[in-house]
């Protein structure tokens, strides 16, 4: 598998616009051309506009509802860890929502602000009085702990709080937010080196905390806080390692692999950027040769286990996806918004249940079978309940899967420091912006993206406004094309992978049409038996079984993780948990031609689904017809997971059948990486080489 991620170097050719384009002038960029951030930090060619800005519509606008009336947004009614009464993080005497109350909050108070939500709204409120009320004279605030050494304060839980507290101020601009993060970098600049970050959690996901500071810095220029980033940097694990990771626990590696960057924006060094880079890369080379964006790490990653069989946690999922946004803030690099869509259109939609009202700890690209049984040492983890869909699938994700979906709709559209707006995901949104000469202007994106190929963009302003656009041009859309109140750009072509910049001056009503062909396209995963996975532009294809949904009691111990408790008044028959199973085949070959694409492969589009969720079986919006083979001897392993890819000798039936495919995000049960065979020869046409 080629290599995606690559340190940029940053180059740009202009290219004056033909007369279609009036006097815009057009340029093809690897990214934008300044940086946002306040000196003396480096780095952040893109920012994120406040929370609220970037109003989403389409299907996102119906995820978000459904999550408001989900899990995440009834989880302070559900979750014992939740429960107001003696909380630690509304008593100094509480004895619960340690991690929880924070990793719940993050993504809740997003969701609320962006849907101007009012009863979600006061409820984050509540605790937002509460944390910044409650705040101890040194400086620390939230509950207090230590991490094995009681002379070693456990820091961890407060790093999401940080974050929630940033996208409070950004909706309120309750200063007390800034006060209480800059005594409190005060007062961790006290530790000592040896009681500091020490422990399971804290010193693998320190860039967590250095992202804070950096928030801050830039919200104030207090020049004193940005020491804490050497000593987060020093007293963390070293991520910098040379071809090797300091940890392989799933949702640490999801976060900890750009504590580098974070730390290149302080310093400037490149070649902590590019230890980023290769953090990603040796992720994805041990244990990610597999669809999906995310990689093998079923609790820890571990030798001998990168099977497409073995799957990433639903915190690891939501965790890159965070990490993704905020490296393309920090080096503009479009390959981390095609990552971003490769992880949200792929694998978060299937974390969840169509009503957002139950997840699952574990999602794998080949999963035949989504149940509650404990399937170690198949999973790196002995409890029941890693695969089934539950309200309680972990209290980790339980509480911290809500910040996925929001917080990409608050990256969609993101500033540039050229007082411009760069397009990074075109899903339906309208993004209202402060641009050159401090005019607001409003960004109209209306499109079924990714699931068709046309983009609109409408620009809404009172007067005439001269800023530059800068519009991502994905890696896979070869011979993309635009234009402007139906006018063609002639004089130059479209590059995938790079921003395509519109310099003009703006009068309400302009129109861009933006085409993103999208094509079938093939990967062949050569650490994984040769196995072979079909995309779709953006969207990644898997074969379609018939899901059959069993539904049980979330209460049944066993079904459900005895690490999520239920608040006493719960109806817990409004929380049910479900077992998926396959009713139709699934073990099969993908037949191809010569040319090693899928052979007869054709394009189904049927109507947008009435419910506007594409994300199910019944309401995807593509289908795709293939050829295939039986495996016979693939099947379940003796714990009663979905078994290995088949070696390339095993079997393959002689009858061809036809199969269909359907975009991955709306498989809960899905096989993405298939084995291969040709018509005719009943084995892999590779077996003899």
């Amino acid at each position: 598998m080629k290599k995606i991620f690559n340190l940029l170097a940053v180059t740009a050719a202009t290219l004056v616009s033909t007369t279609a384009f009036s006097q815009a002038e057009v340029k093809i960029t690897d990214r934008p051309s300044e940086t946002v951030y306040r000196a003396p930090l480096h780095g952040g060619y893109l920012k994120k506009l406040p929370v609220g800005k970037v109003q989403p519509k389409g299907w996102l606008r119906e995820i978000l509802d459904r999550q408001s009336k989900g899990l995440n947004g009834q989880l302070g009614t559900v979750s014992a860890w939740l429960d107001k009464n003696n909380n630690q993080w509304l008593s100094d005497r509480g004895d619960h929502g340690w991690e929880e109350v924070p990793y719940w909050l993050r993504g809740y108070s997003s969701l609320a602000y962006i849907l101007d939500d009012e009863q979600m709204k006061q409820e984050a409120q509540v605790w937002f009085d509460a944390v910044l009320s409650h705040l101890k004279s040194n400086g620390e605030l939230g509950p207090s702990g230590t991490d094995g050494d009681p002379n070693t304060p456990d820091l961890w839980a407060k790093m999401p709080m940080l974050w929630a507290l940033q996208t409070y101020y950004e909706h309120s601009g309750d200063e007390r937010v800034l006060t209480a993060m800059k005594n409190y970098f005060k007062w961790e600049m006290t530790i000592p080196d040896d009681h500091f970050l020490k422990g399971l959690w804290q010193g693998k996901r320190g860039s967590d905390n250095e992202w804070s500071v950096i928030w801050l810095y830039n919200q104030t220029g207090d020049e004193t806080i940005l020491p804490l980033i050497a000593k987060l940097h020093r007293c963390g694990v070293d991520w910098t390692m040379k071809d090797d990771l300091p940890n392989y626990h799933g949702v640490n590696v999801a976060q900890g692999f750009r504590e580098p960057a974070t730390y290149y924006v302080y310093t400037g060094e490149e070649d902590m950027l590019q230890c980023a880079y290769n953090n990603q890369r040796e992720m994805r080379k041990r244990y990610g040769q597999v669809p999906g964006g995310m990689y093998g790490a079923d609790e820890n990653a571990r030798q001998g286990y990168s099977d497409p069989r073995q799957g990433a946690e639903t915190c690891a999922v939501v965790e890159q996806m965070a990490s993704d946004e905020m490296m393309m803030g920090i080096t503009g690099d479009p390959a981390w918004a095609d990552h971003l869509e490769d992880v949200a259109f792929n694998t978060l939609p299937a974390a969840l249940t169509s009503d957002m009202r139950a997840l699952r700890y574990i999602t794998s690209p080949n999963m035949a079978v989504s149940d509650g049984k404990n399937h170690a040492p198949s999973i790196d983890n002995s409890l029941r309940g890693m695969l089934s869909m539950s309200p309680f699938s972990s209290r980790c994700c339980q509480h911290n899967h809500g910040m996925g979906w929001p917080y990409l709709t608050e990256h969609l559209v993101m500033q540039t420091a050229d007082k411009g707006l760069a397009a990074m995901v075109y899903l339906a949104s309208e993004t209202t912006a402060e641009v050159a000469d401090g005019k607001t202007v409003t960004l109209d994106i209306n499109s079924n993206y990714p699931f068709e190929e046309q983009v609109s963009m409408t620009i809404h302003t009172s007067e005439p406004t001269a800023f530059p656009l800068y519009l991502r041009i994905p890696k896979w859309a070869n011979e993309a094309s635009i234009t402007l109140n139906g006018n063609a750009i002639d004089a130059i072509s479209l590059q995938a992978g790079k921003y395509v910049c519109l310099n003009n001056t703006w009068k309400e009503g302009d129109e861009l049409r933006l085409t993103l062909p999208m094509n079938i396209s093939m990967r062949t995963w050569q650490q994984n038996k040769g196995s072979l996975t079909v995309d779709y532009g953006p969207l990644t294809l898997s074969l379609q079984i018939d899901e059959r949904y069993n539904k049980r009691d979330s209460s049944d111990p066993e079904i459900v993780q005895d690490d999520s408790h239920w608040q006493a008044s719960v109806d817990k028959s409004l929380w049910p948990a479900y077992e998926i199973f396959a009713d139709s085949p699934w073990n099969y070959a993908l037949v191809t031609n010569d040319e090693g694409m899928p052979l007869d492969l054709s394009v189904i589009r049927r109507p947008w689904p009435a419910d506007n969720y594409p994300f199910t079986l019944e309401s995807v919006p593509l289908q795709f017809t293939a050829k295939a083979q039986r495996i016979p001897s693939w099947g379940f392993d003796e714990t009663g997971m979905t078994a290995d890819l088949p070696t390339r000798y095993a079997q393959r039936s002689q009858e061809v059948e036809d199969i269909k495919l359907v975009p991955m995000g709306a498989a809960r049960l899905r096989i993405t990486a298939f084995p291969k065979a040709n018509v005719g020869t009943g084995i892999d046409p590779d077996c003899n080489e």
